[in-house]
């Protein structure tokens, strides 16, 4: 089992930015790839992205550009900064961890999810 613990997450304005993190713990031997899902009111959870422990990065085409991931392998800990960020950006935010392959193929079946913490960008 692996546990994930979430930190950050808010109120924003548009065009305000948020840093979430991400500390796991457990058998993180099993894992390869930490990152980030959220889901809106009434919408499917989407990845948001996600980072393998070699460091290679996957984003969803609503971030790119403006969100980076990055992790410190030291601590088992991921990061996401959010900057520009857009009302649609709203949703709560799910620390994800598991294996690349099914990150990249947007399985979640094997996963390990955080508690989740909530976004919300409005004027």
């Amino acid at each position: 089992q692996v546990q994930l613990v979430e930190s950050g997450g808010g109120l924003v304005q548009p065009g305000g930015s948020l840093r979430l993190s991400c500390a796991a713990s457990g058998s993180i031997g099993s894992i390869n790839a930490m990152g980030w899902y959220r889901q809106a009111p009434g919408k499917q959870r989407e990845l948001v992205a996600v980072i393998s422990s070699g460091g290679v990065t996957e984003y969803a085409d609503a971030v790119k550009g403006r969100f980076t991931i990055s992790r410190d392998n030291a601590e088992n800990t991921v990061y996401v900064q959010m900057n520009s960020l857009k009302p649609e950006d709203t949703a709560v935010y799910y620390c994800y961890a598991g294996r690349w392959i099914d990150a990249l193929l947007r399985r979640t079946n094997r996963a390990y999810w955080g508690q989740g913490t909530q976004v919300t960008v409005s004027s």
